[in-house]
């Protein structure tokens, strides 16, 4: 979410339905940040007007209500602290209500936003540092506000440095600032807007689900891993999403971006991502960011306290199975554009297998599928996302969590070796032979018999 979203009266259960939103997700992650950060958002606890030219002015109040939707859901918090403003103490004063109010549920302080952006003149809002800005003066600024918010709470958590630079990963990871607890990296996936190429990194649904976006994420993302590896911290994606491009609503409206949600994901998690947030917003459906997992239907320029989810999210849903799980091998041969994960849990006596069929729906109909198992398992319940084309808009539909039927249609052969997933190698094998359709995320949850 934007930094300025804080200071929204919505985030109070008793005020809308996010609270209800965030649950669906099984362990969600807010992150309060963007480019709002250092332009607009203000701090202050004692009253006061805004100083420069930010729009929105956050609170202790605003803190306590994030804390009641924090309880509501379980969520963990990363909250940006704005740097735009050169301002260590304003910063100190407000990581530390954060702290006191937060409490555990508070995971980790960001001293600004992308701040390999500031001099950048096409960012919303103008740059907010003149031209010699560079990473050295960042990491000097970076410690003058970790020094003055340790000062006073001497255990809080700092991450950074909210870019996609691995340099500036490199100098927030070698900075004296004590108690890092993340290398945090941004990435969006199609990130070239004007760029019409397909396959490429063109905000064009089409790029969502083809192969090479997996090959884009490792290359990318493994700048990170990278960087978080060698500094030994975790990696936190704090802010992502299938585009960073405006006017692209029809994109992410499309059945492809929860195909890519689900997918993006999994791989991520897979590549040793720890914690991962897409970039949303409480705003209108109709003209909001068109990246964002939920918006509010009500026409434009109005608001209502019931928020709807996006294809994005209903993909993300799905993957609550696999959340604290430890993967396994699993291997997906034929069937064109397909990719599946599994993961372990309950000591081996579970197993999740997420298959993304992002074949399209409208050509294939389906494709027969042979998941084949360790001896012992068998499927418990399965769900499903779909919609009747990898470009269908606003028609992604959910089949809830429920046990398969005695017969379930199949049109390949009897045995075949298209699907895998074992927890075992070498165990004895048993099967489940489906036609799994095209344009779809289906979830078999398996349990030892």
């Amino acid at each position: 979410m934007e930094a300025t979203d804080l200071a929204d009266s919505r985030l109070d259960p008793a005020k809308s339905n996010f609270d209800e939103q965030l649950k669906t997700l099984g362990s969600p992650a807010l992150r309060f940040g963007g480019n709002a950060l250092d332009r607009r958002t203000f701090w202050t606890s004692k009253g006061e007007d805004p100083q420069h030219s930010e729009e929105t002015t956050v609170t202790p109040e605003d803190l306590k209500r994030l804390k009641k939707l924090v309880d509501a859901t379980g969520s963990s918090v990363t909250i940006g602290i704005p740097l735009g403003t050169y301002d260590p103490k304003r910063g100190a004063d407000m990581a530390v209500h954060a702290v006191d109010i937060l409490g555990d549920s508070l995971v980790g302080l960001a001293i600004g936003n992308e701040p390999n952006g500031y001099a950048v003149k096409d960012v919303p809002n103008g740059n907010v540092r003149g031209k010699g800005w560079n990473k050295e003066k960042y990491v000097k600024q970076l410690e003058a506000y970790a020094k003055a918010i340790h000062a006073k709470r001497p255990d809080a958590p700092i991450i950074g440095p909210d870019v996609y630079d691995g340099a500036w990963m490199e100098a927030f990871a070698d900075s004296d600032v004590k108690h890092k607890t993340a290398i945090s990296q941004h990435w969006y996936q199609l990130p070239e807007c004007d760029s019409r190429k397909v396959p490429g990194r063109g905000p064009q649904a089409e790029n969502l689900i083809d192969p090479m976006a997996e090959k884009s994420a490792k290359k990318n993302l493994g700048i990170g891993k990278e960087k978080a590896d060698a500094a030994d911290l975790p990696l936190w994606l704090e802010e992502t999403g299938p585009t960073s491009c405006p006017g692209t609503n029809d994109t992410s409206l499309t059945n492809a971006s929860a195909l890519w949600a689900a997918d993006y994901t999994l791989y991520a998690a897979q590549l040793g991502v720890e914690r991962m947030a897409m970039h949303s917003m409480l705003g209108a459906c109709n003209g909001g960011a068109p990246m964002s997992l939920i918006c509010d239907p009500a026409d434009h320029g109005q608001r209502s306290d019931t928020f709807v989810p996006r294809p994005n999210m209903l993909g993300l849903r799905l993957l609550v199975p696999s959340i604290g799980g430890t993967f396994t091998r699993t291997t997906v041969k034929g069937g064109g554009n397909m990719s599946a994960y599994t993961v372990s849990k309950d000591d081996g006596k579970t197993l999740v297998t997420t298959i993304i069929n992002a074949n399209d729906a409208a050509e294939v109909g389906g494709n027969p599928v042979s998941l084949n198992m360790p001896k012992g398992f068998s499927v418990d319940k399965a769900s499903q996302v779909y919609g009747p084309s990898n470009d269908a808009k606003s028609a992604t539909k959910v089949i809830p969590s429920n046990p398969l039927p005695e017969k379930v249609p199949y049109s390949g052969p009897k045995k075949t070796d298209s699907a895998s997933a074992s927890a075992s190698p070498g165990a004895e094998d048993s099967g489940l032979n489906i036609d799994i359709v095209g344009s779809s995320v289906t979830v078999f949850i398996m349990r030892k018999k």
